[in-house]
């Protein structure tokens, strides 16, 4: 059964947000939506409101939509609720991780540090997302998974920036093989301690993003 206009567009918009085709603050202007996606003015205003709950566009009266912009201090915050509900995941991973599953979270980590040798950024950024969903696969928490899936969302552009710091990868390639290391060796303790840890560098890394932004306005 084909899906509604609406979720399709909803869908289309969100992968256009996630992989950077619109910036912060950008009108997302209806007639355009609307040539683009194929859909009408109806269609399209029902496919921007799931996308406002989510906290990725705003709708503003008399004014129509834009990208929300989220801060850096938002971004503090929204990582740190990330920081708790994916450290819950990791410490239930170890009892429920198999064979094959354990296999694969070691040829991630192998490819991740294929790709920080090499220097390809965005492959490494591909793996380092790959890890985590594959570490949630493994728990299968859909409630802990639909709450990830929006913060993860809302803080797209941030992880990019993070991911272009200097020495960010290296501190984090090393953080996922801690995490892999004691979800294989079926340690929750040491499993959530690992993701915690790595989570919290992120959190760190953007409080001195936003400082040094300050210093130079």
């Amino acid at each position: 059964m084909s899906l509604p206009v609406e979720t399709d567009v909803t869908g289309a918009v969100r992968d256009a947000l996630l992989s950077g085709e619109y910036v912060p603050r950008q009108r997302l202007v209806e007639a355009d939506l609307c040539e683009r996606f194929g859909a009408g003015r109806a269609d399209v205003r029902s496919a921007l409101r799931p996308l406002a709950a989510e906290g990725l566009v705003e709708i503003q009266r008399n004014r129509g939509a834009r990208v929300r912009e989220i801060g850096f201090a938002e971004a503090v915050r929204i990582t740190e609720v990330r920081m708790v509900v994916e450290g819950l995941i990791a410490a239930r991973a170890p009892e429920r991780v198999d064979r094959a599953q354990a296999e694969e979270l070691r040829g991630i980590g192998a490819s991740t540090a294929k790709a920080d040798a090499d220097g390809e950024q965005m492959t490494y950024s591909d793996l380092n997302a790959r890890l985590h969903r594959c570490v949630r696969d493994t728990v299968g928490h859909e409630t802990a998974d639909q709450v990830l899936e929006r913060l993860r969302a809302q803080v797209v552009r941030h992880r990019f920036v993070l991911s272009l710091v200097p020495g960010r990868a290296r501190v984090s390639l090393l953080q996922h093989q801690r995490i892999t290391e004691a979800i294989v060796a079926k340690d929750p303790t040491a499993a959530e301690a690992a993701v915690r840890d790595h989570v919290a560098t992120a959190v760190e890394a953007l409080r001195m993003l936003e400082a040094g932004r300050h210093r130079a306005s």
